[in-house]
């Protein structure tokens, strides 16, 4: 045997020898030597079986054994017969490739291996007994394998690691003849006759040695009587008669008499038992050689029932060896259609995997190619943003030219008017002079009306002037009117994007899949997972802020129309006050006309002066509208820079988080030190002032700029999340228009998932401070309870001092605290 094997039957044996100590069997079984003598296994067996291993199967194993290697041998010779009989007659198991115990060594030198190999085969008998139930085609008793769970896992593993060993060498026997059962039986039965008549001749044998040693004695014993009755009648006839009774000679002759009488008795008593035993002994001599001869008889029937129960086997392992094999080829069969059906699936998985891998290799492609146009991106955005600038302004300068132009084509209306008007009346003038001329007699009443009808036609024309400003206002009130309802048209529609993001081309496919299925399954469900979640956020993301740049586009393009409103209005109010002045300047003669003029110049400076504010206040909401719409445009950038970079702050905060947890530990550490300080022998240097001075950062100049340091952490901490707050959708916003309920709702639920954000980071801080006081309260019962261990020791006080020194001057941060000191 090889020394691994051989340590691996020593722990079995141990293994087995706790287990057995779980029957509760009255024999002691601690040690090896205790079960050496079969008793304690035989009663293990009686309680696993009580009805095979009866009352009558116990008496025959002896108890009281003592140290007689011979009788321990019998009996576990007794005990192993019983085991094996049990197995073929009971369970129907026969146990092959297994080495049996060798009960010589076992019961001579209590050898631990064998005693292991003899107590597996009681694990065997235990975990196959009639009370049993079908657990994974293997039967196994529950309540020894319940038993066995409540072990310890050491001694769990190596039982059943025996169980798997003995049943792997177990071989089911099947139903064979029944004169060959019968026989086996029938044989069983006479071997055991013999070997209980070997041994009662044993016994019977060792009795009458032990009475021929006892009539031996009683022979020498009669002897030296005989003797010593010869000296005694040699000195009777010296001394006085013994016929009287009363004499000491007669007293000592009637007690040696009686004492003669009984002895003879006693000696033919034996000799009667003698005779009785000779015949007993000569009777089962004849019994001994008729039992051999029947013996003889019966071996050699067994030889020949061995011989065919090989055969049997033989046979019988054969006809397993078929039915295998026929298992196996249908197993096999059934493997090939299986292998079919994964073939097919695989070169549709493959098919499938070359697809995905294309979309794969195309996307990565649209991702670079849309990386690289994102700087051209902004670069478009920075344009669109200055030709929308120069667009206003060009705006205004066109307003401002179309006004000059109305107002210079409304002149020239008015010159061909009045161009017209003096054609006119320079004919009708040569006219009146013709008449004139021929009628000499009318020359004053001629003059008079001219006079009249050139005073009624300056004031028609002054009429005409004052009027004429009027109606061009309203014309550009309905020109402007026009414009404003084209105006939200034309805003609405967004820039045409730029045609370098519509040219993106897909890459070639790629020829490499991945033959595993499982992995393969797995990626399609974590692309798939990652795909939805990112859409999920981006497209909440993007909605929000089209909704925010959608308020801002409109609301600017409002704003711009009222604008060039304004600006128009403005510029109509100016020209009618310069013409205005201009029809004062000419009709300064006449005062009623003058008060009327003042009074609609004072009116119009009024509306102007209104409509010069209202312009600048309208501007200056524009430039604040504008800066706005700036900053929204560049919110989305920075909202996904900030989306980015949050999940990098997590892993950092982690990372903080565990630098915390250290630094905590560490600080515990200078607790425990400041601890142990109190037990110095200089209490003026180490007292409770001293103790709360090492704690105190303000005291402890050593531990000030790592606290300093986890401060400063903490507020860079609260800043961040501070400026993340801020980032995500504020409420007031200055623009944002009240009569959008939606974009409220999305407002409330970004404050709620703020506050829930910042409930759960309150909560994690306040666990790091409970887990941090929970330390430092260990670490301080363990200080006091090793301190009250210390001092119950029995040592003297010097003792105890000279100890403290010694464990602070080897603690690692002795020197920091007392530089720090």
């Amino acid at each position: 045997m090889s020394t691994p094997e051989a340590l691996d039957r020593m722990e079995l044996c141990e293994s087995l020898l706790t287990w057995v100590q779980t029957f509760g069997v009255e024999a002691p079984c601690k040690t090896v030597e205790d079960l050496t003598n079969g008793v304690v296994m035989a009663q293990a067996l009686q309680k696993i079986d009580g009805a095979y291993f009866n009352d009558s199967w116990i008496g025959r194993i002896k108890p009281e054994v003592g140290d007689n290697w011979r009788l321990k041998i019998s009996n576990l010779k007794k005990v192993l017969k019983g085991i094996l009989d049990y197995n073929q007659e009971v369970l129907g198991l026969h146990i092959s490739d297994f080495t049996l115990p060798d009960v010589n060594l076992l019961g001579e030198h209590a050898d631990a291996a064998e005693l292991g190999r003899m107590l597996q085969l009681i694990l065997g008998c235990a975990v196959n007994c009639e009370q049993k139930q079908v657990c994974d085609c293997v039967s196994v008793c529950v309540e020894y394998i319940q038993t066995i769970m409540m072990m310890e896992e050491s001694v769990q593993h190596v039982v059943m690691t025996a169980i798997q060993e003995l049943m792997s060498k177990e071989t089911p026997v099947t139903g064979g003849n029944d004169s060959y059962v019968d026989l086996d039986r029938q044989l069983k039965k006479t071997v055991e006759e013999l070997n209980d008549a070997l041994a009662s001749k044993e016994e019977i044998s060792q009795r009458c040695r032990e009475l021929d040693l006892q009539v031996a004695a009683l022979q020498e014993e009669k002897s030296s009587l005989l003797a010593e009755n010869q000296v005694l009648m040699e000195r009777l006839n010296q001394s006085d008669s013994i016929e009287d009774i009363n004499s000491p000679a007669g007293r000592r002759h009637l007690q040696l008499q009686t004492q003669l009488e009984q002895l003879q008795e006693e000696t033919f008593r034996l000799e009667a038992s003698k005779d009785d035993y000779r015949i007993r002994c000569e009777e089962l001599e004849k019994e001994l050689l008729d039992v051999k001869s029947q013996n003889e008889e019966l071996t050699a029937l067994a030889d020949e029932a061995q011989s065919l129960k090989d055969e049997m086997d033989v046979l019988r392992h054969s006809s397993d060896k078929v039915s295998k094999l026929e298992g196996t080829v249908e197993h096999y069969k059934k493997k090939l259609e299986d292998m079919g059906l994964l073939r097919r699936q695989n070169k549709l998985m493959e098919e499938k995997n070359t697809v995905l891998m294309q979309t794969n290799v195309g996307l990565e492609e649209e991702l670079r190619k849309a990386n690289a146009a994102k700087a051209q991106l902004e670069t478009y955005k920075r344009q669109v943003v200055e030709l929308q600038n120069k667009l206003s302004e060009e705006s205004k300068k066109a307003d401002k030219m179309e006004f000059e132009y109305k107002r210079v084509k409304e002149k020239v209306d008015s010159l061909q008017k009045e161009k017209e008007r003096m054609r006119t009346e320079r004919d009708s003038l040569k006219e009146t002079i013709e008449e004139l001329h021929c009628v000499q007699a009318q020359e004053g009443q001629l003059t008079s009306g001219l006079t009249s009808w050139t005073s009624s036609g300056a004031s028609d024309s002054l009429a005409a002037e004052i009027t004429t400003p009027e109606m061009r206002y309203l014309n550009r009130r309905t020109a402007a009117a026009a414009a404003e309802s084209l105006a939200p048209a034309q805003a609405s529609v967004p820039p045409p994007l730029p045609s370098d993001l519509l040219e993106l081309t897909r890459s070639q496919p790629s020829h490499g899949f991945c033959p595993l299925r499982e992995h393969l399954i797995r990626l399609q469900h974590e692309n798939k997972m990652l795909k939805l979640a990112q859409e999920g956020s981006d497209n909440e993301k993007i909605a929000l802020l089209q909704s925010l740049l959608e308020d801002a586009n409109r609301r600017k393009s409002e704003l711009e129309t009222e604008n060039r409103l304004v600006n128009q209005r403005l510029m109509e109010e100016q020209s009618q006050v310069e013409e205005l002045q201009k029809s004062l300047q000419e009709q300064g003669s006449s005062s009623e006309d003058s008060a009327v003029l003042k009074r609609k110049y004072e009116e119009h400076l009024e509306k102007v002066r209104e409509l010069n504010n209202e312009m600048m206040k309208k501007n200056s909401f524009i430039e604040d509208m504008e800066v706005k719409y700036n900053s929204s445009t560049q919110r989305a950038d920075e909202l996904e820079e900030a989306l980015k970079k949050k999940d990098e702050d997590m892993k950092q905060m982690e990372e903080r988080y565990k630098k915390y947890l250290e630094k905590a530990k560490s600080v515990s550490a200078r607790s425990r030190l400041a601890v142990t300080i109190v037990t110095s022998p200089h209490p003026e240097q180490t007292g409770p002032l001293q103790v709360i001075r090492t704690l105190d950062p303000k005291q402890n100049q050593g531990s000030g700029p790592e606290v300093q340091a986890l401060k400063n952490q903490l507020q860079e901490k609260e800043r961040m999340l501070h400026s993340l707050e801020v980032t995500v959708l504020p409420l007031s916003s200055p623009f944002r228009p009240s009569s959008f309920p939606k974009n409220l709702r999305e407002d409330e639920g970004a404050q709620k998932e703020m506050d829930k954000a910042k409930g759960q980071r309150d909560y994690e801080e306040k666990m790091i401070v409970s887990a941090w006081y929970n330390m430092g309260m260990s670490l301080q019962k363990m200080a006091a309870e090793d301190r009250l261990a210390n001092t119950g020791s029995g040592q003297s006080f010097l003792a105890r001092q000279r100890q403290a020194t010694s464990a602070r001057r080897a603690y690692p941060g002795y020197v920091q605290s007392a530089s720090a000191r």
